[in-house]
């Protein structure tokens, strides 16, 4: 008989596990018995053990064999370590959910390692959606309708999306559970299945699962801005700022691109980071910074390594690059690291302790999947612990606030709670002294933001216990305004050396060559590995003939030669950063003809 129908976990007043693993677990057990009721949901957020309850869910549902669907390979390797007993910490051990063997028996599905017989002598099969797409998927194909009576979900947010519906289809009476921090996915759409249990995230930073968060808001007194297709410079107040920034996607895209409001969230980022560092006594804390694309993740970094920050950015397009990124990260050899979209899933670091947004999130689940990442507790179960702290640094402009309007829609409970990390109106940012940074021209954009006076800093706590609520009526019943106390700095840039920004262009110079080329041949439909433009026969892939190309005519452009890249000065960058796109045009006109 298999193991989850003939053992007996131990679940209820087990002080090993977590309340909501507990609470949901028994809902599970409870929902198991209506069988009509076939795809059903669970939302817990980071932190809260989600991953155990992945694992004890099949005992819930007595089930005969089980698959567990991760949206990567890093969630699923994690998935898959919770449940392999050849691991001393393997979940059921750790939290002594069951007291000794026989366990389940997992197999991996990866590639080509694993055959039809592993699967057969599974409990529970452990893959990542990539292996079960595509019309000749051989498991879909040759797997019987019935061989999985149980399908788990895990970041479910992705999983009405068409490749999870063909999985559904694969075996039609297998019952579903989908997990995830926030039932809606990027487009807005929720995640299929009734929610038959929902855990606070107020709750959750009450206990100590995970950090207790608040934010720091960007408030320009004005800001001064130019339309490309007008050429005017408008100079507008910080009531206008949102505004624009509700309305206008232009505004909100310049906003996190211009140079002179990416700096100032640069800024406040470092200034967050190094007060926690302080505070805390304890330098592996770090920055998360969203990005919008490739081009805008070597821009992020650039500003963070202008400013001496150590800093490296993840992308899909990197590949083996980005273990070595998570390797530093993890080795605290870094203080940023830049990430656009998804990447963040699956990668637990509790040392990401400030999230700097850079993105223009149109959805609520994005933005809490991103916010994700610096709610993981340093300390478990210490919500005052200083530790386990973390802070959320966006612009006025970039209309983030918005997004948690959006949750009022599936989790009334906490509405009020994330009111006070973003509230929507009411907020009175009073006078400071004038800050203007000239910032570079960038034509591509539909908006170029030319200067800022009085960037204020306003905190929000996110949350606020009742022995604050207290204080804060005793000052009321004194006369003392809320305005009278609200904390609003100045914000002060961090300052940068010639040295240090020249080092920065110079590092990013080959990044966005190489990003060139990957755009490129991607456009032409050339094959990066191929060997179709070496015409010389050295044996050269496409991306390196075009890369030397424009590596070659970018040295030429400034005088220098094949080594000299080491020896450009800031003017140099300057004037290739000015020519680059005619200078690409030129490499491609080499290489293709024409």
């Amino acid at each position: 008989m298999p193991v989850y129908r003939d053992r007996q976990p131990n679940v209820e007043g087990n002080v090993l596990l977590r309340t909501p693993q507990r609470e949901a677990y028994a809902a599970l057990a409870g929902a198991a018995a209506e069988p009509d009721d076939r795809e059903l949901g669970v939302v817990m957020p980071v932190g809260c053990g989600k991953s155990g309850l992945l694992s004890i869910t099949p005992f819930a549902f007595r089930a005969r064999r089980a698959l567990v669907v991760a949206p990567n390979v890093r969630i699923a390797q994690q998935l898959y370590a919770d449940v392999n007993p050849t691991r001393e910490e393997m979940f059921y051990r750790r939290v002594g959910v069951l007291d000794g063997g026989p366990f389940p028996e997992p197999v991996e599905i990866r590639g080509r390692t694993t055959n039809r017989g592993d699967l057969e002598e599974a409990d529970v099969v452990v893959t990542n959606i990539q292996q079960l797409q595509g019309e000749e998927n051989r498991w879909l194909q040759t797997l019987p309708r019935d061989f999985f009576d149980l399908i788990l979900f895990d970041e479910a947010h992705h999983n009405v999306a068409e490749s999870w519906e063909v999985l559904r289809q694969a075996f039609p009476d297998a019952r579903i559970v989908n997990y995830s921090a926030t039932p809606t996915r990027a487009d807005g759409r929720l995640m299929a299945g009734r929610i038959v249990y929902a855990y606070p995230v107020a709750e959750a930073i009450r206990q100590g699962y995970i950090k207790s968060l608040k934010a720091v808001v960007l408030n320009p007194r004005t800001l001064r801005y130019v339309r490309r297709e007008g050429g005017q410079e408008i100079e507008v107040p910080l009531e206008e700022v949102i505004r624009l920034g509700e309305e206008d996607a232009d505004f909100r895209r310049s906003i996190v691109t211009s140079t002179e409001t990416l700096n100032t969230i640069v800024d406040a980022s470092i200034r967050e980071l190094n007060r926690i560092r302080e505070t805390t006594g304890d330098r592996r804390h770090k920055i998360i910074a969203s990005a919008l694309n490739y081009e805008h993740c070597i821009q992020i970094v650039q500003a963070y390594q202008a400013r001496g920050q150590r800093a490296a950015y993840v992308h899909s397009r990197e590949g083996a690059a980005n273990e070595r990124v998570y390797r530093r990260l993890e080795n605290d050899e870094l203080d940023v690291i830049v990430q656009v979209r998804k990447l963040g899933e699956g990668f637990d670091h509790p040392y990401l302790s400030v999230a700097a947004v850079f993105s223009i999130f149109r959805e609520l689940s994005p933005f809490v999947q991103f916010v994700g990442r610096i709610m993981r507790a340093i300390v478990p179960n210490e919500p005052a612990n200083p530790r386990n702290q973390g802070t959320v640094v966006y612009h006025a402009g970039g209309n983030i606030a918005g997004r948690w309007q959006d949750f009022r829609d599936f989790s009334g409970a906490d509405q009020e709670f994330f009111q006070q990390l973003l509230p929507i109106e009411g907020l009175d940012f009073g006078d400071a002294n004038e800050l203007e940074v000239p910032p570079p021209v960038r034509p591509r954009d539909g908006i170029e933001v030319r200067g800022q006076a009085g960037v204020v800093l306003e905190e929000l706590p996110l949350l606020q216990d009742d022995e604050l609520r207290r204080a804060f009526e005793l000052l009321q019943s004194r006369g003392v305004t809320a305005e009278d106390y609200r904390r609003a700095e100045e914000l002060r840039p961090v300052a940068t050396t010639r040295v240090g920004e020249r080092r920065a262009l110079r590092g990013g110079l080959d990044a966005r060559i190489r990003t060139e080329v990957g755009r490129i041949l991607g456009q032409r439909g050339v094959n990066p590995e191929g060997r179709d433009l070496d015409r010389r026969r050295l044996g050269q892939s496409n991306f390196v003939v075009l890369k030397a190309t424009i590596d070659r005519r970018v040295n030429a452009s400034v005088g220098r030669g094949e080594r000299e890249r080491s020896e450009f000065t800031r003017a140099e960058l300057d004037q290739i950063n000015a020519n680059f796109n005619g200078l690409v045009e030129d490499a491609v006109r080499e290489v293709f003809g024409g």
